[in-house]
């Protein structure tokens, strides 16, 4: 019982965090089998975000054209003609906000400055997701021979590092307000 009570904040974390991770996980894992489209393929927050990395690398100057995959459930994306990656649904970040949200809601400060953070770093984390993508398929036209390298180590560490320095910021910003005894 004594380590119970000497760890409470330790397995409050790791409660809010594990049980909000697996929660959303299993809210979008739902959505992810309800959510087929003809309109939206695969399921809409893929294509949306293929569309947007599309509009993106056009905004750099290239020609770029995307379609939906004939061999699986993504959206090929190329430049001048040739299709060069594909964007799934693993691509689409949603499982990298719903960690950061785990991470953040088992940080809670406030509701109002805590919801605000989720929302701000879910806008950016997307925004950073679409860049990524857009400079990996504009990287791997470039410079095809480094492709592995590019998709195997520096695009996570540039999704995932931008989530830490989230991550980072928010604890650094954490202050556990003492609790007010009545006089």
């Amino acid at each position: 019982m004594e380590l119970l009570k000497k760890n409470r904040a330790v397995l409050r974390f790791l409660g809010i965090f594990f049980g909000t991770y697996i929660l959303l996980t299993l809210l979008y894992q739902v959505y992810l089998n309800t959510a087929d489209s003809q309109v939206y393929y695969p399921e809409p927050i893929t294509h949306i975000v293929a569309l947007q990395t599309e509009s993106l690398i056009s905004f750099f100057g290239y020609d770029t054209k995307m379609i939906p995959s004939q061999y699986d459930p993504s959206m090929r994306i190329g430049i001048n003609g040739n299709y060069l990656v594909r964007v799934i649904e693993g691509c689409n970040a949603m499982s990298v906000i719903i960690l950061f949200l785990s991470f953040i809601l088992a940080f809670k400060k406030d509701w109002k400055t805590t919801l605000l953070f989720i929302f701000a770093g879910s806008v950016l984390i997307y925004a950073f997701n679409v860049l990524r993508i857009a400079l990996l398929t504009i990287g791997i036209y470039e410079i095809p021979q480094h492709l592995e390298l590019m998709h195997g180590t520096l695009f996570p560490l540039f999704i995932y590092g931008f989530v830490f320095l989230l991550w980072i910021f928010w604890i650094r910003s954490y202050k556990i307000q003492p609790k007010r005894v009545n006089e």
